[in-house]
């Protein structure tokens, strides 16, 4: 089990930047993949940025260029972290913070967070 807390988010203005957090704490040494996702109203849910436990990481082309992704890992937590820069009215959106653990038999589980609310204010 992982447990995961969210934390961040807000208002800004368009141009500004806000910075997320997810920190899981449990079953870490299973986490294979830590990622943040967001969901505006009326759309589905998207990925927005992914990172390994290796270091590799993917970005939505919507993205690209303004959003870091990174992790750390101490005191028996695994937090991921999304750097948001030069956000725009469209990154408007709940986000969620999510990870992915393997079993030894290859069982993939999904955790997520509760979400937080991103609003940027043209």
């Amino acid at each position: 089990q992982v447990q995961l807390v969210e934390s961040g988010g807000g208002l800004v203005q368009a141009g500004g930047s806000l910075r997320l957090s997810c920190a899981a704490s449990g079953s870490i040494s299973s986490i294979n993949t830590l990622g943040w996702y967001r969901q505006a109203p009326g759309k589905q849910r998207e990925l927005v940025a992914g990172i390994t436990t290796y270091g590799s990481t993917n970005y939505a082309d919507s993205v690209k260029g303004r959003f870091t992704i990174s992790s750390s890992r101490d005191n028996g937590k695994n937090t991921v972290y999304l750097q948001m820069n030069s956000l725009k009215p469209e990154d408007t959106a709940v986000y969620y913070c999510n990870v992915e653990t393997y079993t030894p038999r290859g069982t993939l589980y999904t955790y997520w967070g509760q979400g937080t609310q991103v609003t940027v204010s043209s």
